[in-house]
C-alpha cells in the first residue's frame, strides 16, 4: 500500500472515531450565530385596524423544556401538568402599536415569567385576552388596550388539550372558556402488571384505508386517561372577572358560541374508541345548548370513522364540518356526502351543503349541490356566499356565488381551473369583521365587488397583487401589484374601496416589515415596524432564481444562494448543498411554472440548508423535482425516472454556472425530502453525500399510501417496491447521514424507518451515520437538538463533500483492508 493511501485512509479512521463523541455537540460559531439570532416579534392586528399586538419571542426552548412528561393519547401530545396540548413556543413581551401614529407601549403588569401561549382580539380592538402558561397550570389574562395594563382575568386553570381553551362572544364583554373540570377524582395509575392481552380484531367488510398515524391508543387505560384528560368545564367570564358555569363538565372536542352569543355548538367525546385511528375519526355526539347550558337540538351522532373508503377524496357518511354562518345570529351549516363518501362510485352529486337557523324547528335547508368534494364556504350575507369546491385526483377547483337567503337560487361560477396551475390563480377574497367580529367577505362600499389578494404567480417569480372583483360583470381590475426589487403582500385592508392598505414588505437584505398604503399618495408607503436584520454578517449573501431544463422539456426553476464576498470566476467551484422536495403533478405545463421570487428576504435560517453559507458553501435551495403523470397516468409511476432527470437536470445547471463541480455536490431533504434524498444515493452517482432528516424509506410499512400517492400497496406493489429506497440499500454508495426525532409523530415517518435503513447499508457495507435526537418530534425544537444538527451537517459535508477527493482516485477501501 502506498504513503498516499495510508494517509487517505488513516485520516478516514481518524474522522470516523471523532463521529463516537457522546453529549450534546455544539457546531462553529458561525451556526451558533444563526441558531441564537433575534426572532420575531409576532405581528397581530386588531380587527379595527387600529392596533397591532406584537409578541415577543425569545431563544428556542431548553431540551429541559423539551423532555418534560407528555402523555401521547389518540394523536394528540398533552401535558398532563397544565392539561393542554404540548407546545414549546412561548411569546416573552408584549408590545401596543398605534397604527395611525406608529408609537409603541409595552404592556404593564404582566406576569414575572411570561409565557403567552395564544393571544385573542376583542371584536371592539379594546382588550386582548391570551394565555399564560405556569409550571402546573394555563391561565387566562387580559390586556385593557387603552390602559395598556394586563390583570389575570380568572383564577380557574384552563383546559387547552383540544383548542386554546377560550374565544370572545361578539359583545367584546364575554369569554367562553374550557376550564379544567373541579372535583374530577384524580386518574388512577395505570396497572404495571398485565391484566390480559390487548387484542383487536376485524370480521371483514369493505376494502378501507388505514394510514400509519402516530401517538394511537394501545390499552383500555389509555382510553380511560384520554377521557379523563379532556374532561372540562364550559363557562361565561366577563372582562370584570364574574364567572358562570355553562351545562355540566363533558369530554369536550368542540365548543363554539354562535355569533350572537346565545348558543353554544358543542361536539362531545363518545365511546367506542378506536386502536386504528386518531382522535378526530372518534364517535362524537354534535349539540347546540344555549348560554347556560341547556340542551336546545341535538344535531348529530357521529359514529367512529375506522373504515373510510380508499382515495384522497373519500370523507365520511352522514354529516360533518359543523359550524355557524358568520353573517348570521344563529345558523349552522354543514356538509354531508350524497355519494357514500366513495370517490369510486359515480355521482352526479358528491355533496351537500345544509343550514339550519335558531331556534332548529324547520327542517334543514339545502343551499347547494356540489359535484366535487366541499373546500370551504366565506359568508357575507343573504346574497352573497362564496362556497369552494375540490376533487383532488384531478386537482380541479371552482368557487361559486350563492344567494344563500334566496330559495331555489341558482349558484353563479366564477372561477373554475386546476388548483396546481398558480399562474391561474384569481386570488383569495378578502375578509373583514362584522359587527359579531366574525371574519365574512370584505366587499366595497356599495356592496357590488370583492377584493382578491393573490401571489401573482408568473414567469418571472410571484407579484403578489390586489384586485377589485365585479360581481355582476366577473371581472377583475388591479389596484396594486408588488413592483421590483421588493416582494409585498397585503396583509390587511383598511377601507371599503381598497385604496388603504396594510402591507408586508421584503427585499434580498431587508426582512419583513409591515407597511402603511394609500394608494394615489405620492409621499409612498409609510413603514409600521423596523425589525432588523437577524443575521447582519450574512448581509452578502447573493441570490438568484435559475431556470433551466429537464431532459424531457420541463422547465424547472430553483434559488441559488451564493456565500458573501463570493465570486465564481474569481474564487472558483465550491462545495454546494442541494436540498430538495418533491412535489407530484398531473400536467408538465403546471409542473414548469415559476412558484418564487428574487425579491424574496435571505432568510437564513438554522431549520434550512441556507445555514451552510455561513461555512462556505453555495447552496441550491428549492430545486424542482416535479413527478408528473399527464391524463390517466399515476406521477408516482414513474417516479424514480423523473427524480433522477430533475436532479440531473439541477447538477448540470449549477455545474455549467461554475460555482461546483460534479464531485463536491450534497443533496438533502427532511421528511419526503429524505425519502428523496435515499432514492437519489440508491439509483444515481451524482452527489458524494446525502443528508436524510426524518424520513420513510420502506413503504411497504405505509400500506395505504403516502404523500399524493392514494393507491394502496396491493394495488401497487411494483410502485411501492420500486420507490423504496431500501429495497435498494446495496446500491448506496456514497455517503448517507440520517437524523430523526425519537418521537416523531408524523404519520409514516416512524424512528424505525431510519433504523432499518441504517442497519441495511451498515450491514452491506455502505457509509452511513444514524442519530436519534432525544424527545424530539418530526420538526426539531430544542436548542441543543438543533445545535446537536448542525454539527452533524457540518461534519459530514466537511468530510464526504469539501474535502472528497475525485471519485477516479478514491481508494477502494475493500482492497486496501486486504492489503
Amino acid at each position: 500500500m502506498t504513503r498516499s493511501l495510508r494517509i487517505a485512509l488513516g485520516t478516514w479512521l481518524l474522522s470516523t472515531a471523532a463521529f463516537a463523541a457522546t453529549g450534546y455537540q455544539t457546531p462553529p460559531p458561525e451556526l451558533q450565530a444563526i441558531v441564537d439570532a433575534p426572532r420575531g416579534p409576532i405581528f397581530e392586528l386588531g380587527p379595527k385596524h387600529r392596533t397591532a399586538l406584537l409578541i415577543g419571542l425569545p431563544g428556542l426552548p431548553s431540551i429541559s423544556e423539551v423532555a418534560a412528561p407528555e402523555l401521547k393519547l389518540a394523536g394528540l401530545r398533552i401535558n398532563p401538568r397544565t392539561r393542554a396540548a404540548s407546545r414549546f413556543d412561548f411569546g416573552n413581551s408584549l408590545t401596543l402599536l398605534d397604527v395611525a401614529t406608529d408609537k409603541q407601549r409595552a404592556v404593564a403588569g404582566l406576569p414575572e415569567h411570561l409565557r403567552v401561549a395564544d393571544a385573542l382580539w376583542s371584536p371592539d380592538e379594546k382588550w386582548v385576552a391570551f394565555s399564560q402558561w405556569s409550571k402546573d397550570r394555563v391561565e387566562l389574562w387580559l390586556v385593557d388596550v387603552e390602559k395598556a395594563s394586563a390583570k389575570r382575568l380568572i383564577g380557574s386553570p384552563l383546559n387547552a388539550i383540544v383548542g386554546t381553551g377560550f374565544q370572545w362572544a361578539g359583545d367584546s364583554r364575554h369569554l367562553l372558556v374550557q376550564l379544567q373540570a373541579e372535583h374530577q377524582k384524580p386518574m388512577a395509575a395505570g396497572n404495571t402488571t398485565p391484566m390480559g392481552p390487548n387484542a383487536q380484531e376485524t370480521t371483514g367488510g369493505k376494502v378501507a384505508q388505514t394510514k400509519t398515524y402516530a401517538d394511537l391508543l394501545k390499552t383500555p387505560h389509555d382510553a380511560d386517561l384520554l377521557e379523563w384528560e379532556l374532561q372540562s368545564q364550559l363557562a361565561m367570564v366577563s372582562v370584570d372577572g364574574k364567572q358562570e358555569l355553562v351545562g355540566s363538565s363533558a369530554p369536550f372536542l368542540e365548543a363554539q358560541l354562535s355569533p350572537d352569543g346565545k348558543r353554544v355548538l358543542v361536539e362531545t367525546l363518545k365511546r367506542p374508541y378506536s386502536y386504528l385511528v386518531p382522535l378526530s375519526f372518534f364517535p362524537r355526539q354534535v349539540a347546540v345548548w344555549d348560554a347556560r347550558g341547556k340542551l336546545i337540538k341535538q344535531i348529530a351522532d357521529r359514529p367512529l370513522v375506522d373504515r373510510l373508503p380508499p382515495g384522497n377524496d373519500a370523507v365520511p357518511t352522514g354529516p360533518r364540518d359543523f359550524d355557524w354562518r358568520n353573517d348570521k345570529p344563529a345558523t349552522l351549516f354543514w356538509v354531508e356526502a350524497q355519494d357514500g363518501g366513495d370517490p369510486a362510485g359515480n355521482a352526479a352529486v358528491r355533496d351537500r351543503l345544509f343550514e339550519q337557523a335558531s331556534p332548529f324547528t324547520q327542517a334543514p335547508h339545502a343551499l347547494l349541490d356540489l359535484a366535487w368534494r366541499f373546500e370551504g364556504v366565506q359568508w357575507a350575507r343573504d346574497d352573497l356566499a362564496l362556497v369552494k369546491e375540490q376533487w383532488w385526483k384531478t386537482r380541479d377547483t371552482r368557487t361559486w356565488r350563492i344567494h344563500p337567503g334566496t330559495a331555489h337560487d341558482q349558484a353563479e361560477l366564477l372561477f373554475a381551473r386546476k388548483s396546481e396551475d398558480h399562474y391561474a390563480d384569481p386570488g383569495e377574497a378578502a375578509a373583514t369583521r362584522n359587527a359579531y367580529g366574525r371574519r365574512v367577505l370584505h366587499t366595497s362600499g356599495d356592496g357590488k365587488s370583492l377584493f382578491l389578494v393573490g401571489q401573482g404567480a408568473s414567469p418571472e417569480g410571484d407579484r403578489p397583487f390586489l384586485d377589485r372583483y365585479d360581481l355582476g360583470a366577473k371581472q377583475a381590475t388591479r389596484l396594486w401589484r408588488s413592483e421590483a426589487p421588493y416582494f409585498e403582500q397585503v396583509a390587511a385592508l383598511l377601507d371599503d374601496e381598497g385604496k388603504r392598505f396594510i402591507s408586508l414588505r421584503e427585499s434580498v437584505d431587508e426582512r419583513p416589515n409591515f407597511y402603511l398604503h394609500t394608494l394615489g399618495d405620492a409621499a409612498g408607503a409609510t413603514a409600521l415596524t423596523q425589525f432588523p436584520h437577524p443575521t447582519p454578517q450574512l448581509r452578502g449573501v447573493k441570490k438568484s432564481l435559475l431556470h433551466y431544463k429537464r431532459a424531457d422539456g420541463v422547465e424547472l426553476t430553483a434559488a441559488l444562494y451564493l456565500p458573501p464576498d463570493y465570486d465564481a470566476k474569481r474564487d472558483g467551484p465550491r462545495p454546494l448543498l442541494m436540498w430538495a422536495y418533491p412535489q407530484e403533478f398531473k400536467t408538465a405545463s403546471a409542473a414548469s411554472q415559476v412558484t418564487d421570487s428574487p425579491y424574496r428576504f435571505n432568510r437564513i435560517s438554522y431549520w434550512g440548508p441556507q445555514a451552510l453559507l455561513a461555512r462556505g458553501y453555495v447552496v441550491l435551495d428549492h430545486p424542482a423535482m416535479p413527478i408528473v403523470g399527464e391524463g390517466n397516468a399515476e406521477p408516482n409511476d414513474t417516479y424514480l425516472q423523473q427524480l433522477e432527470a430533475d436532479a440531473k437536470a439541477a447538477v448540470d445547471e449549477v455545474v455549467r454556472l461554475g460555482v461546483t463541480d460534479s464531485d463536491h455536490i450534497a443533496i438533502g431533504g427532511h421528511s419526503y425530502g429524505a425519502f428523496m434524498t435515499a432514492n437519489l444515493l440508491a439509483h444515481t452517482r451524482l452527489f458524494r453525500a446525502g443528508i436524510a432528516r426524518s424520513g420513510a424509506y420502506n413503504r411497504t410499512l405505509t400500506p395505504f399510501g403516502f404523500q399524493a400517492e392514494d393507491r394502496n400497496f396491493w394495488d401497487a406493489k411494483l410502485v411501492y417496491g420500486t420507490m423504496s429506497p431500501f429495497n435498494y440499500a446495496e446500491q448506496i454508495k456514497d455517503a448517507l447521514l440520517l437524523i430523526h426525532g425519537e418521537m416523531d409523530d408524523n404519520m409514516g415517518t416512524f424512528p424505525m424507518q431510519s433504523e432499518r435503513l441504517y442497519q441495511a447499508v451498515q450491514g452491506l457495507g455502505g457509509t452511513a451515520r444514524l442519530v436519534f435526537l432525544p424527545n424530539e418530534a418530526h420538526h426539531y425544537r430544542a436548542r441543543e437538538s438543533i445545535m446537536q444538527m448542525l454539527w452533524e451537517e457540518d461534519r459530514w459535508l466537511d468530510q464526504y463533500v469539501k474535502h472528497a477527493a475525485p471519485r477516479d482516485t478514491v481508494p477502494d477501501t475493500k482492497k486496501v483492508a486486504n492489503e
